[in-house]
């Protein structure tokens, strides 16, 4: 590709919003706000992510199919880059991924609880209990309930809607 025929970091990012994350695929990488940065240094795409977690299983396929993605439109020249500071938040997650999780059947991040979500989860985690309250993503029902900590993933948890006696799962506030 010669430097006037690169396309324009906004369409790569357009592209980019169509990889879905490989956990959950009806959100996109980018509604999950793990991909952090698109810009061009010199003829090279570098791209930078941010994993959800330093341990987060899911990394290694979520770059090779960035790295599919971008091939796949001609990129040829791609260094991706992996960036833990500052760490992700649940607070990334875009208004359309979070309307997409709940479609979905998951409970998104209450908002506003990452930031100091942190400390309040071990907090929580030390008492063994909680101060939120997850509305149920099927029936909207706020009559729910904490089964486990640990749920299909481990940056979910498990709940159960009394009202509509549904399981869900809950995404952490990380």
């Amino acid at each position: 590709m010669g430097a006037l025929t690169l396309p324009s970091t906004d369409e790569v990012w357009g592209w980019l919003s169509k990889v879905p994350d490989p956990e959950i695929p009806v959100i996109s990488l980018t509604d999950l706000g793990i991909v952090r940065d698109v810009a061009w240094e010199g003829d090279t795409l570098v791209v930078t992510v941010t994993p959800t977690y330093s341990g987060c299983p899911a990394t290694t396929v979520i770059n090779l199919d960035i790295e599919q993605a971008l091939r796949d439109h001609g990129i040829e020249k791609l260094r991706l880059e992996r960036r833990l500071s500052p760490p992700w938040t649940t607070d990334w997650i875009s208004p359309e991924g979070r309307d997409k999780l709940r479609a979905y059947g998951i409970a998104p991040p209450i908002d506003g609880t990452a930031a100091d979500g942190r400390l309040m989860a071990r907090v929580n985690s030390l008492v063994g209990g909680s101060n939120l309250t997850i509305p149920c993503p099927r029936c909207g029902s706020s009559d729910t309930e904490k089964i486990s900590q640990f749920g299909s993933t481990p940056c979910k948890a498990s709940y159960r809607c009394k009202a509509c006696l549904e399981p869900f799962d809950y995404f952490k506030c990380i």
